[in-house]
């Protein structure tokens, strides 16, 4: 199927591994430009030049946390007239509901609600008069189910959930879309973080804590960087213009839900 993104530009967040760089090699492998962030550079220039080789698309690396306002801006810079926007950022530490303070929410609220906001606002305008752009925000399958060790996220993507089902509709007749995907258990950094602390609170290996997991899924496994990626780069294609201010699940049926 042809997306129709052949030379577009696109920014993907946090894009040195996981999810966004699924994102970014899905949508490099559509022929989009890339403009890739991350902290950590090292990892990050890596990525970017395997893409290069892998694709043969322009790759720009911002070395930066997005969830500060000067990363922000050195993005946003960066990405100029872009066409596509991935938001994407970790999620905050698990823990229970008597662990946080105001200072804790305040923190995933910037990272989870705020920035993503942030950068809808410097380059949606930007996609509005031009006719045409796409926005992805990645979330959580927490904004259907909330994950009670996940309070934090749960708070923030909820936000943010709230925020794009009111903006998608304001900017769809400009021919910018804006959805979410709400990501369920991936084969991860972040998934192994999780099955780490489930390990060591209920004394297992980190295959048993993986294989606990895996049983709750009706798919029996973890989902993989790579069909998340190709869920991505469909909302950002031609064939999507018609989706939304949806919320998308990407489980493997974890959340059990008729709507």
């Amino acid at each position: 199927m042809d997306l129709g993104l052949k030379g577009k530009r696109a920014l993907v967040c946090a894009s040195s591994k996981g999810l966004g760089l699924g994102c970014a090699r899905a949508l490099a492998e559509a022929g989009v430009d890339l403009v890739m962030n991350a902290r950590g550079a090292e990892a990050l220039e890596a990525s970017a030049q395997a893409i290069r080789d892998d694709f043969g698309v322009q790759v720009t690396t911002v070395a930066c946390d997005v969830t500060t306002e000067a990363g922000q801006a050195q993005v946003i810079e960066a990405a100029g007239a872009a066409d596509i926007l991935v938001n994407n950022a970790g999620g905050p530490p698990p823990g229970m509901w008597t662990d946080w303070e105001r200072e804790d929410f305040i923190k995933a609220l910037d990272a989870n609600m705020v920035t993503p906001i942030a950068l809808i606002k410097a380059l949606v305008p930007g996609m509005m008069e031009r006719g045409w752009g796409r926005v992805v925000n990645i979330t959580s399958q927490s904004v259907k189910a909330p994950i009670a060790v996940l309070g934090l996220s749960n708070s923030a993507r909820a936000g943010l959930t709230g925020y794009v089902a009111g903006t998608a509709r304001q900017v769809a007749g400009k021919g910018v879309t804006i959805n979410n995907l709400l990501p369920g258990i991936h084969a991860t950094d972040r998934a192994d973080a999780l099955d780490r602390g489930v390990a060591e609170r209920e004394g297992l290996s980190m295959d048993e804590a993986k294989a606990k997991r895996c049983a709750t899924l009706p798919v029996g496994r973890y989902g993989t960087k790579e069909e998340f990626g190709a869920a991505c780069a469909f909302l950002c294609s031609q064939h999507a213009g018609f989706i939304i201010g949806q919320n998308i699940l990407l489980d493997g049926g974890g959340v059990n839900a008729t709507l």
